[in-house]
């Protein structure tokens, strides 16, 4: 027997109405580039359109195939994959709670003008002491604060991939009885089987978005 990891490529999306939608899924043998650019050609082909956002974390694959796709479309990094992101730059261990709570004033910060103000006061006091997480901090937190170009209401839900991880996480759960898959297509019909469960459940539930909303 030969077992094979693959990767389970996952859209989901809120549509006009302000609920959400399984977009697509596709299995490959990774996450890289080519295979997340063949999935999100595919999307389009489909008639996948008027996208106005796309939120996601900063994988390298997933870059470089949403900036060859859909290179005009804002892209709002997620806030809580930076913050664990930026655990890595924090040299002495003491500070890690300090510059975690100062990330998430500059992520919660009432607009966009006073985050930026607050990410440029963050970065003026560790310039000296971490200059390589000040220039980590320069170059990546603002990534992390397109959602502020939204309505203030859309914050919450769209700052973060919180709501693919838990849509994941479900699909892991349902998934982990059977642990190997025979084959490929095995894999994708209960994949597809779960992910239309969720899906009606969605078109049925409580919106997701208010779509109305302007502030």
């Amino acid at each position: 027997m030969h077992i094979v990891d693959v990767a389970l490529l996952i859209a989901e999306g809120v549509q006009a109405d302000g609920k959400r939608s399984v977009l697509g899924v596709s299995v490959s043998l990774s996450e890289a580039e080519v295979h997340w650019r063949t999935f999100l050609a595919a999307l389009l082909e489909r008639g996948l359109h008027g996208v106005t956002l796309i939120v996601s974390d900063d994988h390298a694959g997933l870059k470089q195939a949403r900036q060859a796709t859909l290179p005009a479309v804002p892209w709002q990094r997620c806030q809580w994959h930076l913050q664990q992101k930026a655990q890595a730059y924090v040299p002495q261990q003491a500070l890690r709670a300090e510059v975690a709570q100062a990330l998430r004033d500059i992520f919660h910060a009432p607009d966009r003008e006073e985050a930026d103000r607050m990410l440029e006061h963050f970065t003026k006091r560790y310039e000296k002491i971490a200059p390589k997480r000040t220039e980590w901090a320069q170059e990546n937190i603002p990534e992390g604060l397109t959602v502020f170009a939204l309505p203030q209401a859309h914050w919450m839900r769209l700052r973060t991939t919180n709501g693919l991880e838990r849509l994941n996480r479900e699909i892991k759960r349902r998934t982990r009885v059977a642990a190997i898959f025979p084959n490929v297509e095995a894999l994708l019909r209960l994949a597809r089987a779960l992910l239309v469960e969720i899906d009606e459940k969605w078109k049925i539930g409580k919106i997701y978005l208010n779509m109305k909303s302007e502030n």
